[in-house]
């Protein structure tokens, strides 16, 4: 159906600034977010506020039996290895690497956009993750958009806005849709609070700094 859209929506701050312009463009969006036993649980919660908010139809599903059955490895994003601290760039964050993780989800919303006959996906994919995630980079995207084209009896489209944009210049966008940042999660150590440390929060910070505006959320 023309306008109807599947959002993966993750509740970090790409995918709801993502949200917010899929709203700005009328969009008719159906959401879906992934548990994946992921440390940064707190940002699943995130994505159902903002949802919930905007009168989005959501699902949440549970991968988790895929991370129990020890198909994602040991990424520190799912295991007890400690997440990195520093630099957002990939000698430092190789760890928090999930494997084919995107893929797993784009499939998913693929089968969900069949079924609900959408025309399109979307997800947050950004220019600082390129060097660290495999399937964040172009290449990445449109081997899955030529997938999704031949998937099914008509084509999907896969869209990553936010592909060659780094952090900054979203938050820039966000600001001017008016995202509610405090209602987002970036933090990859799953505390009450988000740490400040960590390579996400890194990358976070600084592109609230670029923008001379102070990031809302609570800091230890």
């Amino acid at each position: 159906m023309p306008n109807r859209v599947v959002l993966i929506a993750s509740g970090g701050l790409d995918s709801t600034t993502l949200l917010y312009r899929l709203l700005a463009e009328k969009k008719d969006i159906f959401a879906l977010t992934f548990n994946y036993g992921q440390k940064h649980i707190k940002e699943v919660e995130c994505a159902r506020v903002n949802c919930e908010m905007h009168h989005i139809p959501h699902k949440i599903l549970s991968l988790e039996s895929i991370t129990k059955a020890g198909l994602f490895g040991k990424s520190s994003l799912t295991s007890d290895l400690s997440i990195p601290e520093g630099d957002y760039d990939d000698t430092n964050m190789m760890s928090t690497v999930v494997p084919n993780r995107n893929m797993i989800m784009i499939s998913l919303a693929l089968a969900y956009a069949i079924s609900i006959r959408a025309e399109a996906i979307y997800y947050g994919a950004h220019a600082g993750d390129h060097a660290i995630y495999p399937d964040c980079r172009p290449v990445f995207v449109e081997a899955m958009q030529q997938a999704a084209k031949v998937c099914h009896y008509w084509p999907i489209k896969i869209h990553a806005p936010y592909l060659h944009v780094p952090k900054g210049d979203i938050v820039k966008e966000g600001l001017v849709l008016h995202v509610d940042y405090a209602k987002t999660w970036t933090c990859y150590k799953g505390g009450e609070q988000a740490c400040g440390k960590c390579g996400s929060c890194d990358e976070r910070l600084k592109a609230f700094e670029v923008n001379n505006v102070s990031d809302p959320l609570d800091y230890e």
